[in-house]
């Protein structure tokens, strides 16, 4: 009788522990390099904070694995606060723009301020 097929283990991504981990490394090395701006807040990511800080840097996938995104691919990979990734979890934003808006707001759906004396 054969054996019947084993579930992944919760958590068990190919990112983490599988065939693409050397890529995802690779690509989160430049990713380091080239980008200082959180993909998810749009404000600065400081470098010299490390975990467990909330306003680390780390990597953001910006269609979750989970939801069917490339666990390694550069295009489905940006920079990310900590926190703001933990928010964003595996949910899908789109990012929106404001023609009224001076700076950009980034991938979040709501700006997390607005000025209502002036609405």
């Amino acid at each position: 009788m054969p054996n019947p097929p084993r579930a992944k283990p919760a958590g068990a991504r190919p990112d983490h522990n599988g065939p693409q981990r050397a890529q995802f490394a690779s690509n989160k090395k430049k990713i380091f390099a080239t980008q200082r701006v959180c993909g998810i807040c749009g404000n600065p990511v400081d470098f010299s904070l490390k975990f467990p800080h909330p306003l680390s840097p780390c990597i953001d996938h910006i269609i979750p694995v989970a939801k069917g995104g490339h666990p390694s691919d550069i295009g489905n990979l940006q920079l990310a606060h900590m926190c703001c990734n933990r928010q964003k979890s595996d949910k899908l934003v789109q990012k929106i723009e404001f023609s009224d808006q001076k700076e950009p707001i980034g991938n979040r759906v709501l700006p997390l301020t607005f000025d209502w004396k002036n609405v």
